[in-house]
């Protein structure tokens, strides 16, 4: 099978992800919002580089990368999320068993490759908050579970308290954008009990 075909059939229609593909289908191509980057203080589209920012629509619609290159909506990458926080199970639909949930969001490479070894460590898909991470702040609880894509979009899930947040950028090459790690303090500071 196909490995599109099977990310379709096997996660996002179980999970009723109708807006999740590698490639747009005609109806959906003006949903595409454009990438853009800033050149001395003006906002521009992103150029073609050895990537092709509009491949979801003028792309052959022949590669199907295992690591990068879905198009989605927020709704829909909230119900990915979802499912992780229900250890694998979404509107009584289970996509992966509690124990693989827990393996997934183990430390997975020890010390190698430390984003940020005092806050963080690598699960097998995402960097995940450890103890001393919760302590510092703006992290998120234990285990909350963190990632971005190439044009700074932005996810995170909190298990403790039971929060998705997404951000969705189109943008490249920006000098300084701190907008993830500020939009995570600011939801954690919503939570009002």
């Amino acid at each position: 099978m196909p490995f599109d075909t099977y990310l379709k059939i096997r996660i996002f229609e179980p999970l009723e992800m109708t807006n999740t593909a590698f490639y747009l289908p005609k109806s959906k191509e003006d949903r595409l919002v454009a990438v853009q980057t800033n050149a001395a203080g003006k906002w521009t589209n992103y150029p073609t580089t050895f990537y092709d920012p509009n491949y979801p629509i003028t792309g052959a619609k022949q590669f199907f990368s295992g690591g990068a290159g879905l198009s989605s909506t927020a709704e829909d990458y909230a119900k990915f999320l979802q499912m992780y926080l229900n250890k694998g199970e979404l509107n009584g639909i289970r996509l992966l068993s509690r124990t693989t949930i827990k393996v997934i969001m183990a430390n997975q490479t020890g010390t190698l490759f430390p984003f940020n070894p005092e806050s963080f460590f690598y699960g097998l898909a995402f960097a995940v908050t450890s103890k001393k991470g919760e302590g510092a702040g703006g992290n998120g609880s234990l285990e909350t579970f963190r990632w971005g894509g190439y044009f700074n979009t932005f996810y995170f899930a909190d298990p403790e308290e039971q929060i998705i947040g997404i951000l969705l950028k189109q943008t490249r090459n920006i000098k300084k954008d701190d907008t993830d790690w500020k939009f995570s303090i600011l939801v954690g500071q919503s939570i009002d009990d």
